[in-house]
């Protein structure tokens, strides 16, 4: 071969592989462009449904505890309306002891504030003695409650721009009004809870007006009117951003110049809505956060790839180097903000677990009297049995003191038994209706009621049927109204020398508990689940028990019932649906 032959051979082939490497280095840029391309559309999509999820999880959230709020005071004014006690000093004029009963309502009852007021419109007794003389004979709720012989609700704004809500209704005495009952419903509560979240929340009425909200500016103006007030960017610089954005999302509205999500729900409660706003930036930044990491990966495979064609050139190594020390920086920026978002979210969803339990416990509160009394008595025991201990002992009498000691172990054991069953209840309930077995949920009423049976040595006798007896209702409230049975059953049998309780559970048509005692039995039946009705005397109690309990009864769908038995006593009878196997499989 010759020598220009070789010198050609030899400077061909480095044109032959720089075409390889050009070929090879535009096939790579192609497949990142497309991966990034399908990655950004596909994860966009991903985290905005996401995001999406989460916005709409919490906006049923935070209508819920909006409902469960409005429900709950709404029954107040009824219950209050037909206070003895109250009429009482609306017909004499003596409100001496009205502010104190009002005052003793309302921690039971968790509204904001009662307010008494007579026929002319003025305030004769209130939780907040201030307002004792306050005249509202103009003000709606007291104009419409005297219109009408039912509950009225009422929104009133003040001079800050917040909103008031209220409950009313007319008192009567022998058919004539003569005074009306005020609950103020403190809805503001929830306006201090938004006010930690990332979300912008806002409840319009019936009209379209804004009552509450995240921005106090908002209040007293419509949807649209409130985005107007808004100092969002302008239209061309939206574009813009939109434009070099190449991750930005199509917005429902701009709130402070962001681009925001808007979920909305409707309250079924006078045409209410609420609605949220969530904004995009968390999507773009996750979605960034992997591009960024797909980017430094082809980044990288094109840096080794320029390393090894170019490693003899030693300016373009020292630029290298410097661009991947550049990308590792990046990347470490990268997996602290990833590191820091997941830390975020984990503490929201510590946020929610807590929220469900504090639901759960809400009802625990009404058995802390009972639970209180449960201790007290061995207590009280635990202290006669050490005192007569010290007298047996001074007496040289050890053996007899140490039997008083194990009446202390046992009464120490009871203690222990009775906060178990005090946990077990604590860890029931729930927000929404399961299957419960009713025989389950009667063994452990009785088992809380056991210590005051055993005191009272009362015989009780149950009749259960051998298959489970199931219905849909919330095993708290099922308690409650048993614990409610059983108490009434036992107070009825406090004069009885031998004092027996027959319990009977059914299963027919529907579930049926039956609850009877050897008492005195029932004098007046028509007005036994009147609230405040009570045979007790004062101060054991007011009378709402059997009120609440048919109240529970009825929202599960069944009914509450109570007559004299044919051979004396009392028999209440608790009928609930019963769950067949098909409707539990068609819940």
């Amino acid at each position: 071969m010759s020598e220009d032959q070789n010198k050609g051979s030899f400077l061909g082939r480095p044109r032959t592989v720089g075409w390889r490497v050009r070929m090879a280095l535009s096939f790579l840029c192609i497949i990142a462009g497309i991966t990034i391309w399908v990655t950004n559309s596909l994860l966009t999509d991903r985290f905005t449904e996401n995001t999406r999820n989460r916005a709409e999880l919490r906006l049923a959230l935070y209508s819920g505890n909006l409902q469960s709020e409005l429900q709950r005071n709404s029954i107040v004014p009824q219950l209050l309306a037909k206070d003895p006690a109250l009429i009482g000093a609306l017909t004499s004029d003596d409100f001496s002891q009205s502010t104190a009963r009002l005052i003793s309502f309302v921690e039971e009852i968790g509204a904001a504030s009662l307010v008494l007021l007579d026929m002319d419109g003025r305030t004769v007794a209130a939780t907040d003695r201030n307002r004792l003389g306050e005249s509202h004979r103009q003000d709606a709720f007291f104009v419409e409650a005297i219109r009408t012989n039912k509950t009225v609700f009422t929104s009133l704004r003040h001079n800050q721009g917040a909103y008031n809500f209220f409950y009313s209704r007319r008192m009567e005495f022998q058919g004539q009004p003569i005074g009306v009952i005020v609950v103020e419903v403190d809805l503001q509560k929830f306006e201090r809870a938004w006010a930690g979240i990332s979300d912008a929340v806002l409840v319009t009425d019936s009209e379209g007006t804004i009552i509450l909200a995240t921005e106090p500016r908002w209040r007293g103006l419509s949807e649209e009117a409130a985005m107007v007030r808004q100092p969002a960017q302008g239209a061309i610089e939206r574009a813009i951003q939109a434009t070099a954005d190449w991750t930005a999302l199509p917005a429902d509205a701009y709130i402070q110049g962001e681009a925001v999500m808007r979920k909305d729900v409707r309250i079924p409660f006078r045409g209410w809505r609420m609605a949220s706003f969530t904004t995009y930036a968390g999507v773009r930044e996750r979605v960034n956060a992997v591009l960024a990491l797909e980017i430094m990966g082809f980044a990288i495979l094109l840096a080794v790839a320029f390393y090894f064609l170019s490693r003899k050139n030693a300016l373009r190594m020292a630029l290298f180097q410097r661009e991947s020390a550049s990308l590792r920086a990046l990347n470490q920026r990268l997996q602290r903000e990833i590191a820091e978002r997941e830390r975020m979210q984990q503490s929201l969803e510590v946020a929610e677990q807590t929220l469900a339990q504090s639901s759960k416990l809400a009802a625990l509160g009404e058995m802390s009297a009972a639970v209180s009394h449960e201790l007290n008595q061995p207590l009280a025991a635990m202290k006669t049995y050490l005192a007569g201990a010290r007298l047996l002992l001074r007496r040289n009498r050890p053996e007899e003191a140490l039997s008083s000691f194990q009446r202390i172990d046992d009464l120490i054991e009871r203690m222990g038994s009775i906060t178990r069953q005090l946990k077990s209840y604590a860890r029931k309930g729930g927000d929404e209706f399961q299957p419960v077995n009713l025989g389950d949920a009667l063994m452990s009423a009785v088992s809380i009621m056991e210590p005051q049976l055993r005191q009272r040595k009362v015989h009780i006798s149950r009749i259960m049927p051998n298959e489970p007896v199931m219905v849909m209702a919330d095993r708290v409230r099922v308690e409650q109204v048993m614990i409610n049975l059983l108490r009434n059953a036992l107070d009825a049998t406090d004069s009885e020398g031998n004092p027996e309780v027959e319990l009977l559970l059914a299963a027919g048509e529907t579930a049926t508990l039956t609850v009877r005692d050897n008492g005195p039995g029932i004098e007046d039946l028509d007005a036994l689940f009147e609230p405040f009705y009570t045979t007790k005397k004062p101060g054991d109690g007011v009378g709402l028990g059997l009120a609440i309990s048919s109240g529970i009864v009825n929202d599960l769908g069944g009914r509450l019932t109570a007559r004299n038995g044919q051979e004396g006593g009392a028999v209440f009878e608790m009928q609930l649906p019963i769950l067949s196997e098909e409707i539990e499989a068609a819940e």
